[in-house]
């Protein structure tokens, strides 16, 4: 067996410490895989004795991430420390003393993922972040190798695990938002401070990436539309349900002729789509392209184990690749770095969907003929509608649209919002028939 590989892991925290237990407990396998073995010999951690528990004693610590980058011994280093500061710091670090690097840092891809690939490119090294995005999915390396042959369409997800629990336990127990929340805290799916979950940044990042590899453009995050499940009513959840929906938290990235659509948002979706039915904390990824057809991706998002699946699988690919000349590895972004195009994000009000539309009116003769003829007024067809009779002589009128632009399904919600029978504001939400 050829000499092994040495792996410096900075951060033992839960993906770490499942990184550290699943290379020891399948080495075996893992080195028949990869041609030599994989060994962890040194490690960062802010907490000694976790670090000790879980990497054994025969693996050099520290307390300081920049020791293991700057150990001339370390050939890939590990980044799992999280957020954009020091992680940064160690993964350019990293780079620029020639070691390759394997991160789960969704953040940090996404808002600096450009920078990081260019000097990588520079350096000739390789930077994999497989398990940055829905945890032990495969789904980089399926969209970056696996469907290489196709023009790809479009790429949809529920890539958060929080908000699909919160969001599952809304609609089986008809419960507010609010103490569904303190629930998911409870059971630790949710932090104590879920903003970064339930208003869709950790989605949005994942989603981002997912992008850049789909459609060979650059992360851009910034550009992302993002809206969260905060404000979503449990009426809304029974109300889709009737009409045989089912509201997730989607991400979706799509090609289109003026751009891309870059959007994470609640999202009625066809209840006898698979997609539909994944619920609690799992994730997945339904992918079109144009040869394959749509392919879905389902399973576990996060979690020690499944991550460290995703983490482990980037180090045999490494340690596979590494000798081979830079020129004849795996772009960072499935695309040729030269042959990046530069495709605007498309601002939301451009992008064309489905529309939920629930409003609460007086209910009288022509009323339903008044805003109808809004619509048709915007150039916005009606695919169907439900009226439900609501307290005090009103009606919850819900409309389902057939694809309209956004700004003009806008428009028009401001004009019904100000007829005299209109009361309050319209909700609205996106719908998606993923065909």
């Amino acid at each position: 067996m050829m000499k092994p590989i040495n792996v410096g892991l900075c951060g033992v925290g839960v993906v770490g410490g499942g990184t550290a237990v699943v290379l020891k407990r399948n080495a075996e396998e893992i080195a028949r895989r990869a041609g030599r073995p994989i060994v962890i010999t040194m490690a960062a951690n802010r907490n000694l004795d976790r670090a000790c528990e879980l990497c054994g004693p025969d693996v050099k610590l520290t307390d300081n991430a920049l020791d293991v980058v700057n150990n001339p011994d370390i050939d890939i280093v590990v980044e799992l420390i999280g957020g954009t500061t020091i992680a940064k710091e160690v993964v350019l670090k990293a780079i620029e003393n020639g070691k390759h690097v394997v991160t789960a840092n969704k953040k940090l891809i996404a808002e600096y993922g450009n920078e990081i690939f260019a000097k990588a490119q520079e350096k000739g090294v390789m930077v994999a972040f497989e398990a940055a995005v829905a945890g032990g999915i495969p789904i980089i390396k399926a969209l970056r190798e696996g469907l290489t042959a196709n023009k790809i369409e479009w790429v949809a997800g529920i890539i958060n695990g929080t908000s699909n629990f919160i969001l599952t336990e809304m609609r089986d127990k008809g419960a507010a938002f609010a103490d569904v929340l303190k629930e998911a805290q409870r059971l630790g799916y949710a932090e104590a401070d879920p903003t970064f979950d339930i208003e869709g940044h950790d989605a949005a990042h994942k989603l981002t990436i997912m992008s850049a590899i789909a459609f060979g453009i650059p992360v851009q995050f910034d550009k992302a539309y993002l809206e969260g499940i905060s404000k979503l009513e449990a009426q809304d959840i029974r109300y889709a349900q009737e009409l045989g929906y089912r509201i997730k938290l989607l991400g979706i990235t799509r090609r289109k002729e003026a751009g891309i659509e870059l959007r994470v948002h609640p999202t009625l979706i066809p209840a006898k789509r698979l997609i539909a039915n994944v619920d609690g904390v799992m994730n997945a990824v339904l992918v079109k392209g144009d040869a394959v057809g749509a392919t879905l991706y389902y399973g576990a998002g996060a979690g020690a184990e499944p991550t460290a699946s995703s983490v482990i699988a980037d180090l045999v690919d490494i340690t596979r690749l590494a000798t081979a000349d830079p020129e004849n590895r795996v772009p960072h972004l499935a695309f040729q770095p030269s042959k990046m195009a530069n495709l605007p994000i498309l601002p939301i009000d451009e992008v064309e969907t489905c529309y939920y539309l629930r409003m609460n009116a007086t209910d009288k003769p022509g009323v339903l003929a008044e805003i109808t003829r809004i619509f048709a007024d915007a150039n916005i067809s009606i695919d169907s509608m439900l009226q439900k009779p609501a307290p005090d002589d009103r009606a919850d009128i819900i409309i389902l649209t057939h694809l309209a632009v956004e700004k003009n399904v806008n428009t028009a919600l401001t004009k019904i919002e100000a007829l005299e029978a209109i009361n309050g504001k319209v909700v609205k939400l996106r719908l998606e028939h993923l065909q």
